[in-house]
């Protein structure tokens, strides 16, 4: 019998959420808060390791969490050089690739860091699982129109999988003998990605690369007004990267990316709130549909995953367009902790391949 906890570092832009599991059951739930004037205080993001470790490690003691009882630490995943899927040992290479930010820099970044540095602390190993920068592409879809550009493959792996599998389970059958289309709806991002027999064959680049507008990016922009965008001396680099993956989607057309705010002005007849949804589901439409050609038609279901399905109006927007395309399964949530503790489990009990970071 597995005795041992789990512990889950999970940092997101203004908050880290920890966790522990027993047995593949939460004992302990946590989401600390960080403001923008804390966060001001650091120029860089790795900047902020050392902070918030020791927010974690305050919170853990504050509730009498045995550390000594802790068995191994999952770090949420971060943008380290593209992958296989699979799980991870966080060594100092990986450490370091994230450190620098080797595919992009992003608090995600800090999951793998901080986990590393408490495991290390505790005496036990850290890993990661299923990160960003798994890369499955078929090689047609690396294409770009340029040879000097190729497309990267940068989505929410970790949740596209798990949902993936979940959905795989319920039809008494394996992932990999499955094709999928699988759209993920996160607090910032979203990916569409085509799963073709257990790999992600085509998928947007979620982060700066494209794709339809989200709750905080802006997804594909018009190629020539951007360059003109980019060369009119008004903005900085920096400034046009944060409003590309920041200010971008709801927040710059709405102010918030609250969707209980969203809902909530919808409901009160605020025809612009009303209007962006429904070019929101527009696009996410036409990119789920773009992926009937990827899988040639032969497509098993579509799933849908994210809190904003919790939203009867714009799930009924999305399943008006592409409802005739295949049968569809709804997972509103978006549960990390859940797929990072199955993950960490099957560690202790020795049932999962781990991976060396090269």
């Amino acid at each position: 019998m597995i005795t041992k906890c789990i512990l889950i570092i999970y940092p997101e832009t203004y908050e880290t959420r920890i966790a522990t599991y027993r047995g593949g059951q939460p004992a302990f739930l946590k989401t600390i808060k960080h403001s923008e004037e804390e966060l001001a205080r650091f120029k860089t993001v790795p900047g902020q390791k050392d902070w918030r470790k020791e927010l974690v490690m305050n919170e853990l003691k504050q509730n009498e969490i045995p550390l000594d009882n802790i068995g191994l630490v999952m770090g949420r995943s971060g943008m380290v050089k593209p992958v296989s899927q699979g799980v991870y040992l966080i060594d100092d290479a990986m450490v370091h690739d994230l450190t620098v930010g080797v595919m992009g820099m992003h608090e995600t970044n800090l999951g793998g860091l901080i986990a590393y540095d408490i495991a290390k602390e505790l005496g036990v190993n850290a890993y990661m699982v299923n990160p960003v920068v798994v890369d499955e592409l078929d090689d047609l879809a690396r294409v770009t129109g340029h040879p000097l550009f190729e497309r990267k493959s940068i989505f929410h792996a970790l949740n596209h999988k798990h949902v993936a599998c979940k959905y795989a389970k319920s039809q008494n059958k394996n992932y990999d003998e499955l094709n999928l289309i699988v759209c993920h709806i996160g607090s910032g991002g979203i990916s569409i990605g085509a799963h073709k027999k257990g790999r992600v064959v085509d998928v947007n680049q979620a982060f700066d690369g494209g794709g339809p507008f989200s709750i905080k990016r802006t997804g594909t922009l018009p190629v020539g007004q951007l360059v003109r965008f980019c060369f009119s001396g008004q903005y900085t680099e920096e400034e046009i990267m944060e409003m590309i993956t920041k200010k971008g989607g709801y927040v710059a057309y709405l102010g918030t990316d609250n969707l209980n705010v969203i809902n909530k002005m919808i409901a009160e007849g605020d025809e612009k709130a009303r209007f962006i949804s429904s070019a929101l589901a527009y696009a996410v439409s036409k990119e789920i549909a773009s992926h009937y050609a990827t899988l040639e038609g032969e497509i098993d279901a579509i799933i849908l995953t994210g809190m904003i399905f919790d939203s009867e109006r714009f799930l009924e927007n999305v399943k008006r367009r592409i409802g005739k395309l295949a049968p569809l399964a709804l997972y509103p949530s978006v549960n990390d902790f859940e797929a990072l503790a199955r993950f960490g489990l099957m560690i202790l009990k020795d049932e999962v391949e781990v991976k060396k970071y090269e």
